[in-house]
């Protein structure tokens, strides 16, 4: 073996030795060292090309002398290390890393929690969920308001007589009471007016009176003014476990269109001398005053779960 033939022996075998140790520098470089380790990698092929040429024109030169043109200068190593290195030479392990970080996922930016938003999710889905268990309970419960109107329908039937709708507001029971008096009672009829009622009135007896809600307000409260002792007992607040005062109930009760109920029904049984019965559903009919029977009776239907409202009273009129 020639020389020269030695001397590029050992250089691919200095090669093969340099690639080896490249190749474990860059397995055992860490993500923060990678540049640095590929300059340090750089270096080493760069040292070790310009070492070759410089031992391969030695080599050329012993053989063939020193002859002009011959000469070996720095500028024509570095143009032959230029020639010998391809442009888009790319080492197989940097090759490997860039293929992995094309590939790998972009990462997305993690949106920023609206937590006023998931509180207002969490509080509708709270309202949905009570409005699901409400209607469920509901649609468990009885329904009363049918109940008491199958009942009263059948009792109804059984005593011939018809329920005719009153407008339900707060006249309910005078309406009531002032129908069945067009109804039932004929000009024939006397009554007993409450004095202090004659003197705000302009009729002469109970005979020229002009029957309205406002008057059968004035007539019971009148009544009651005058016979307090009559009403003490209905008009216990259990609420304050005191009397109601007899003039500011009767002032709201003849100047507003407050409920009536129990106490007016007593007081215009007494003005209107005759019974007042008032049918229920699962109790026997209420009869007050029912001893007077000057005049023909005047009869109600009692509501407590038919209409929106609350309680209400309805006239009943013969079959």
């Amino acid at each position: 073996m020639g020389d020269k033939e030695a001397v590029l022996s050992r250089h691919r075998a200095e090669k093969k030795n340099l690639q080896n140790q490249i190749t474990g520098m860059k397995k055992q470089a860490t993500k923060s060292k990678r540049k640095e380790v590929n300059a340090r990698c750089e270096e080493l092929e760069y040292q070790m090309r310009v070492k070759h040429e410089q031992e391969l024109a030695e080599e050329d030169e012993e053989e063939v002398g020193t002859a002009p043109g011959a000469d070996v200068t720095p500028e024509k190593l570095l143009e032959q290390l230029n020639l010998n290195k391809p442009e888009d030479s790319v080492d197989p392990v940097d090759q490997d890393v860039e293929q992995k970080q094309q590939s790998a996922p972009t990462p997305q930016p993690k949106k920023k929690r609206n937590r006023q938003r998931e509180k207002i999710a969490q509080r509708n889905a709270e309202i949905a969920r009570m409005k699901d268990a409400a209607a469920q309970e509901a649609a468990e419960m009885p329904d009363y308001r049918k109940m008491e109107q199958d009942s009263l329908d059948e009792i109804c039937r059984v005593n011939k007589l018809q329920q005719h709708d009153i407008q339900p507001d707060g006249h309910c029971l005078f309406a009531s009471i002032l129908d069945q008096i067009q109804t039932r009672h004929h000009n024939d009829c006397e009554y007993d007016f409450p004095a202090t009622y004659a003197e705000i009135t302009t009729a002469q007896d109970s005979k020229d009176v002009n029957f309205s809600v406002y008057a059968l307000r004035s007539l019971a409260c009148c009544y009651i003014r005058e016979h307090p002792d009559d009403f003490v007992p209905y008009l216990f607040d259990e609420a304050t476990l005191s009397v109601k005062d007899i003039s500011d109930y009767t002032k709201s009760m003849q100047e507003t269109a407050e409920w009536g109920g129990e106490v007016e029904i007593l007081a215009l049984a007494k003005v209107l001398k005759c019974c007042i019965s008032v049918l229920m559903s699962g109790r026997a009919t209420h009869k007050v005053n029912e001893q007077e029977l000057t005049n023909p009776q005047l009869k109600l239907v009692y509501y407590k779960h038919s209409y929106a409202l609350g309680e209400h009273y309805n006239s009943l009129r013969d079959e």
